[in-house]
Order: C-alpha cells, then structure tokens, then sequence
C-alpha cells in the first residue's frame, strides 16, 4: 500500500479529461497535487521547461513524491497522409516529453524513497500500446513508444526504490479525440467512463500495483 496522505504529487496534464480527475481524486485521497498543463505555459517540448517545473514544485513544496503524466495529443488519418510536423508534435509530446520528465524527477524522487516514502511514476499510454489502429498509426507509434520506455525504465527505477506504472485503458470519453493535432476522429465504439477510468488508475497507485494493462479497466 502507498499513503496518498501528505504525499507531493506533480500531475502533468492536469487540464484534461483524466488529468484534471485523477488530480481532483488524489487531493481527495490527502495528497497535495501540483498542477501544470500546457495552458499554463508547461510545454513539454520544451526541456528547459521540464526541469523548471520540477524545481518550481520542489521549491514550493519541499520534496516530490509522486508524478503523474496524463498530457498528450492526438491525430487521424491515413498513415501515407501523415505530415512530418504531425509525426514530430505527436513523439514530441507523447514520446520524448514524458521520457525527458521521468528521467529528470529522477533526483527529486530518489530523495523521496531515502526518506522513507513510496513514491511512484505513472504515464497514460493507453490501449493503442498494446494494440495499435489503423487510422492512428503514428498516434499509436507514440504511446507504444512511450510504454517500452516504461517497461525498461521501471526495472532501473526499482532500485532506486520509485515504482513506475503504466496506465493502458481502452478508447475514454473525453474531449481529447475533438481536438486533434490533424485529421478527424473516427466512429469509436462505447467509450470507457473518465471518472471510472481515473479512480482506477488512482487505486493502482494506492495499491502498490505495477502495471495496468488494457484488461484492468
């Protein structure tokens, strides 16, 4: 079991649909959560931005705990309509973003586990990491990206005494698919509750839980 209570938890993306939940339910839980998003003026591709929100939630409070990356984009299309610029802005926000985060709380989360506390990563990869679609080729390229990153990261960190966890659940409604970076969405099938989906991830961290794949939502 992880105490939420009391913990620093930086979540990324917290203007979201899940962001912004997972967010309200961990101050719910007793964590105190630090928010940023891009309209905040938190770009991450931008890497002196990262290392200056990590300083500025050190800074403000004392330690971090816990950090949560729920920020991404998405585009549609056929994979040979696909234009570089998409191609860059999806790995950039999706890939090499939350890579160049994970690797910089590094220091601040290894402090964290010294002092005695269980402090814990987890990235949204979601479903198209374990089963990429058609129509989402580079979209799913990204976030498959991202999660193989985790895999092997999450062995490393582990010694470090900081529990990285991969969230992967199925097509959830929110407003994400209404604003892609290029193209249009396609008819998707039922999508998956946001709040249901957030109070999962949630207890995963509570829990101590490693992994969650698409068939824990």
């Amino acid at each position: 079991m992880t105490t939420l209570r009391g913990a620093v938890v930086l979540v990324v993306g917290a203007s979201g649909g899940l962001g912004s939940r997972v967010a309200a339910l961990l101050e719910s839980s007793g964590a105190v959560v630090a928010r940023s998003s891009k309209s905040d003026g938190y770009d991450l591709r931008e890497p002196s931005v990262i290392q200056a929100m990590l300083d500025e939630t050190n800074a403000q409070y004392g330690r971090l705990d816990g950090l949560v990356v729920a920020s991404g984009v998405v585009a549609f299309g056929a994979a040979s309509d696909l234009e570089p610029a998409t191609v860059d802005e999806l790995f950039a926000v999706n890939t090499t973003g939350p890579i160049r985060l994970i690797t910089k709380s590094q220091p601040y989360l290894a402090v964290s586990a010294r002092e005695g506390r269980e402090p814990f990563i987890v990235t949204l990869s979601g479903v198209v990491a374990e089963a990429p679609v058609a129509g989402l080729a580079a979209y799913s390229a990204s976030k498959a990206g991202l999660a193989a990153f985790v895999v092997a990261a999450a062995r490393e960190y582990r010694r470090a005494g900081i529990r990285i966890v991969d969230a992967r659940p199925g097509h959830t409604g929110t407003a994400l698919s209404e604003h892609p970076i290029a193209g249009t969405a396609p008819r998707f099938g039922a999508a998956l509750d946001p709040d249901l989906v957030a109070a999962r991830i949630v207890t995963a961290i509570a829990d101590g839980e490693k992994d969650l794949p698409s068939t824990a939502f």
